[in-house]
């Protein structure tokens, strides 16, 4: 009957581990090159995103004040959980305390809605630029762009912080294995021994409110602006119209297609490992590429970047 017994610690958990994406011995090289490469690409890119932003007083307005803005949570939502990946795979040890598993937590979460909060402030910056050009300045204002971003940290610190209280009250085992390469709230949750019916509904309720409202002005934003651009005349117009909303459009799409995936990959297949493979889109591709796709397809951060390096136009 003693041997049935199994030791839980409340509020104290020893350590995790996280399994990370393969246990496959002759795979790990291969991953840590890769991963070390995606995290530096995206490190440089978009640090180079937030220098171009700063060093050019040409890009010193909204839309490039918001990209900065974005090119930093970018930079943190990778280095809250590549670091960690990289470092165990290195090591060859999958252990985590549960401290640090509990910052990661916080800090993904955090990042990751600050991340869908500026998407969508970026959606309402091209609205406005597009539907009411000539208030766009009135409208935009400096104030107004801080007070935007302010809010989109303050409600996702506030959400963060609810979310890991609600993980803090939960009890697991002495050792748990996190089928994930990083300590995901919902891995965490489903790992738990006792009852997690708030944490659900708790999490459930986030989700649709700063997931769906976001979503929801990001479509009504663009539904004004294409309705916008096919009242213009000339073909000219139309094309210079689109392009200002043009690279937005294609990370918004990246996100929010990544993010969807993950979820009916997940829930379709009810595999933690498809759900982990398919985290890596959101988690680490998508902030690699974004800065590509605004300096490849914007003139103006191109001459920025040539000016900050050769120090000519």
């Amino acid at each position: 009957m003693d041997k049935e017994i199994v030791v839980y610690i409340h509020n104290g958990v020893l350590q995790f581990l996280l399994l990370g994406l393969s246990e496959e011995p002759e795979l790990q090289p291969f991953l840590f090159g890769l991963f070390l490469s995606m995290y530096l690409v995206t490190i440089h890119g978009n640090l180079l995103i937030i220098l171009a932003v700063n060093s050019d007083s040409h890009l010193h307005t909204p839309m490039y004040f918001f990209l900065a803005n974005l090119s930093f949570v970018d930079i943190c939502v990778t280095s809250t959980t590549v670091p960690k990946m990289l470092v165990n795979i290195q090591t060859q040890r999958k252990v985590i305390t549960y401290e640090s598993c509990i910052t990661q937590v916080y800090f993904f979460i955090l990042f990751v809605v600050l991340d869908n909060f500026l998407l969508t402030v970026m959606a309402y910056d091209r609205f406005v630029a597009i539907c009411h050009p000539l208030c766009y300045t009135v409208i935009m204002n400096p104030k107004f762009c801080g007070l935007l971003v302010l809010v989109s940290w303050i409600v996702s610190v506030l959400n963060s912080l609810l979310q890991t209280l609600m993980v803090l009250q939960l009890s697991f085992c002495t050792e748990v294995e996190i089928p994930h390469f990083f300590c995901e709230l919902n891995q965490m949750i489903q790992l738990a021994y006792s009852d997690t019916f708030l944490n659900d509904m708790v999490t459930c309720f986030t989700t649709v409110l700063l997931g769906g409202a976001p979503l929801a002005g990001v479509l009504y934003s663009y539904s004004k602006i294409v309705s916008s651009i096919c009242g213009i005349s000339s073909a000219q117009g139309k094309y210079k119209a689109f392009s200002t909303c043009a690279s937005h459009l294609s990370v918004v799409s990246l996100f929010y297609c990544t993010s969807l995936g993950v979820y009916f990959s997940s829930a379709a297949s009810q595999s933690s490992h498809s759900s982990a493979t398919a985290s890596v889109m959101y988690t680490v591709v998508t902030p690699m590429l974004n800065p590509f796709i605004y300096s490849l397809r914007n003139r103006d951060i191109k001459e920025a970047l040539n000016v900050f390096f050769r120090g000519k136009p």
